[in-house]
């Protein structure tokens, strides 16, 4: 398993853009999927981007797609979702995982190594 550490969460209004990250420190990080989730007061835990860390292939969800965007530092271990045009409904707590299989998935029991979510607030 690996550490996950997020940060960069806050309180914007619409429309702003808003960078998260997630320090990722273990071995073999060539071999892990990162994925970002979000859960909003109430609701489940949605599945929001993901990326393959040796390839950089990514899956994002239909609410997000063309408006935020993962992308991975490797000197710095990081992976990132810049959000752009944010929305009232994008505020939530913003989790990053990862898991070590051959493909990316968007369930979230798939992943077994959680951060701590860092909170996103998008007042309208």
């Amino acid at each position: 398993q690996v550490r996950l550490v997020e940060s960069g969460g806050g309180l914007v209004q619409a429309g702003d853009s808003l960078r998260l990250s997630c320090l990722v420190s273990g071995r073999g990080l060539v071999n892990y999927n990162v994925a970002w989730f979000r859960r909003a007061p109430g609701k489940q835990r949605d599945f929001v981007a993901a990326i393959k860390w040796n390839d950089g292939s990514t899956l994002y969800a239909n609410s997000v797609k063309g408006r935020f965007t993962i992308s991975r530092d490797d000197a710095k271990t990081t992976v990132y979702l810049q959000m752009n045009s944010l929305k009232s409904e994008d505020t939530a707590r913003y989790y990053c995982a990862a898991n070590r299989l051959e493909v990316v998935v968007i369930g979230d029991f798939e992943y077994d190594s959680w951060g701590q979510g860092t909170q996103v607030t998008v007042s309208s």
